[in-house]
């Protein structure tokens, strides 16, 4: 199988490989040496992928481990965010106990919680069930900075495109759900009405990704569209 994809800008992937491991090797970014073009080759064309996966992998994972400092073990960082979760969920629960102002900060803190903590486990949960393993957690971008989640390049190229956009998206999905599914909670503790105005703002304006799409991040409604071609 030749590794130049006929009807896109032709591109030496064995070549953009080389110059990519030996980047990492030296330390310096994978920018400029073909990396990318070659993992948006093996996106799009499962032979491709077939082929590349397990190289691509494994220099996206040095690459990572190289430059990111602050990352755990995905067993730890599953951990750390269930631990989240049940302090979000307490919190709302035991909310109506407070008076006044704090009764309503109690309940922000806890949807805060919620709202950290169960998008990256959506990731981790969908993605593992359409088959994308994933390798850290880590703390990262947009400021401030947030759990993020980095899937493996061998079994994320391997998968069918509508599986890794179903990944991508589903973290975005709960987020959403999550301020609504709290309004109704709210009105029955009795908050006041800005704290329901606060929960559906931010339902309506989130929009933000936490796994790591490879060399930058996108809206997770963009990358839903993106990594479904």
């Amino acid at each position: 199988m030749s590794p130049r994809r006929p009807g896109r800008a032709a591109v030496d992937i064995p070549a953009a490989l080389e110059r990519a491991a030996a980047a990492v090797s030296e330390g310096r970014p994978l920018g400029g040496t073909g990396f990318w073009k070659a993992v948006d080759h093996a996106r799009r064309d499962r032979a491709v992928a077939e082929d590349f996966a397990e190289r691509i992998a494994a220099i996206d994972r040095r690459s990572f481990e190289s430059q990111v400092r602050l990352r755990a073990p995905v067993w730890a960082g599953n951990l750390a965010l269930m631990a989240g979760t049940g302090v979000g969920v307490a919190a709302i629960a035991l909310a109506p106990r407070f008076s006044s102002l704090a009764r309503s900060l109690v309940f922000l803190g806890g949807f805060g919680a919620l709202a950290v903590s169960t998008h990256s486990l959506t990731h981790w949960v969908v993605g593992r069930a359409m088959g994308i393993r994933f390798t850290h957690y880590f703390l990262g971008r947009p400021p401030p900075p947030r759990p993020g989640l980095k899937f493996d390049y061998a079994t994320y190229l391997r998968v069918e495109p509508t599986r890794r956009a179903v990944m991508h998206a589903s973290g975005a999905v709960v987020t959403k759900l999550v301020p609504f599914a709290l309004v109704p909670v709210s009105l029955l503790q009795g908050q006041p009405r800005w704290l329901v105005g606060v929960l559906l703002v931010a339902g309506a304006g989130h929009y933000q990704l936490v796994v790591l799409p490879g060399k930058q991040g996108l809206g997770s409604w963009a990358e839903f569209k993106l990594r479904s071609l």
